[in-house]
């Protein structure tokens, strides 16, 4: 007898969210159930008609997320709110305490464990009193910068360095993310956005401490680096004109040293006009490993399918706080009118 799709709600509407439903709509062992997001503007509505579909699907999007828990009774959550897991946590500890498993892109989740140790104690308890797993993944962090990374590492007997490297055109991405970057801003502003805490990209530490973590590595010291990317020429989106000499982006970059010797480098660059999009990982292992994805991963397609595929592993997960560490290979699996791939 075949077994019933998987009920899934999605927390949060926004530009990934809407996707997460378009994406799940198209798999035929996960079911639609429920939509929150607290937007008036959206509150209300239909999310087909939020998600540009020709029909409507009979799911209202609705700011109370306890009702639409109790009512959906889902087995999992996509939750796509924003970055901050202090922000976040009691949204996703009412998901758990309803007894759905967990799927974030709070890029702070991914690797909660060094900057909120208390929380992730507190989601880890929860978790695993419901019987369920908690989640961050995405494409970075969440894959690109840590777990390719790591993976990469697989076949080395020895690793002694690892480099990971991230070019992004941001121009490609979607409104919010040029603007999260400083795209078309002076360079006063972005130092003042800078010191307020408010611009770059987050989740960079994480991907470092998850790495050092995989590899069983105890770093002496970490440094995070975070400056303007200039541009050189005009550059024109269709959210942001970026004059000569203004932001074009973020350079951010993160590295651990043990014993005085670096043996962590993750160099990101993310701004509108890159020329050159790439993924690289460089293992100095023994074999040593030199990996490059032309063109990049393009995140914001990627962060979907990171949160939509990661469903059916999470449910066969031990309960608790995890990491993607701690569950199979991520892969995709069906999607409708393809063959193969069952989770």
């Amino acid at each position: 007898m075949p077994e019933s799709p998987l009920r899934v709600v999605q927390y949060g509407l926004g530009p990934i969210g809407l996707e997460c439903v378009r994406t799940v709509l198209g798999k035929p062992k996960l079911e639609l159930v429920g939509a929150v997001d607290v937007d008036p503007v959206k509150v209300g509505r239909d999310a087909g008609e939020l998600a540009g579909l020709d029909r409507t699907l009979g799911v209202t999007v609705s700011p109370d997320a306890a009702a639409v828990l109790a009512a959906a009774r889902p087995d999992v959550v996509l939750h796509t709110t924003t970055s901050s897991l202090a922000k976040v946590v009691d949204q996703i500890a009412s998901c758990v305490a309803a007894g759905a498993h967990v799927v974030s892109s709070t890029e702070e989740l991914f690797f909660p464990f060094e900057r909120h140790p208390q929380i992730s104690a507190r989601l880890d308890a929860l978790a695993r009193e419901h019987k369920v797993v908690v989640l961050g993944t995405g494409v970075n962090p969440g894959y690109v910068m840590d777990t390719l990374a790591l993976a990469a590492t697989g076949t080395c007997c020895d690793v002694r360095a690892l480099r990971v490297e991230r070019i992004v055109d941001a121009a490609k991405r979607r409104a919010p993310l040029q603007k999260k970057v400083g795209a078309g801003m002076t360079r006063a502003e972005f130092a003042e956005r800078k010191a307020a805490g408010t611009i770059g990209h987050v989740g960079l530490m994480e991907s470092l401490w998850y790495l050092a973590a995989g590899l069983g590595w105890k770093l002496d010291e970490t440094e995070e680096r975070l400056e303007p990317k200039l541009a050189e020429r005009l550059v024109e989106t269709p959210v942001v004109t970026v004059e000569p000499g203004h932001v074009a982006g973020i350079h951010h970059t993160a590295s651990g040293r043990i014993g005085g010797r670096e043996v962590l480098f993750l160099d990101l660059q993310m701004y509108v006009g890159a020329d050159d999009p790439r993924d690289a990982v460089k293992v100095d292992g023994d074999p040593p490993v030199d990996l490059v994805i032309r063109g990049g991963v393009f995140g914001d397609t990627a962060t979907v399918a990171a949160l939509v595929n990661a469903i059916p592993l999470v449910r066969k997960a031990k309960p608790g706080l995890r990491t993607t560490r701690d569950l199979p290979l991520p892969r995709a699996f069906a999607s409708s009118g393809c063959y193969g791939g069952a989770p």
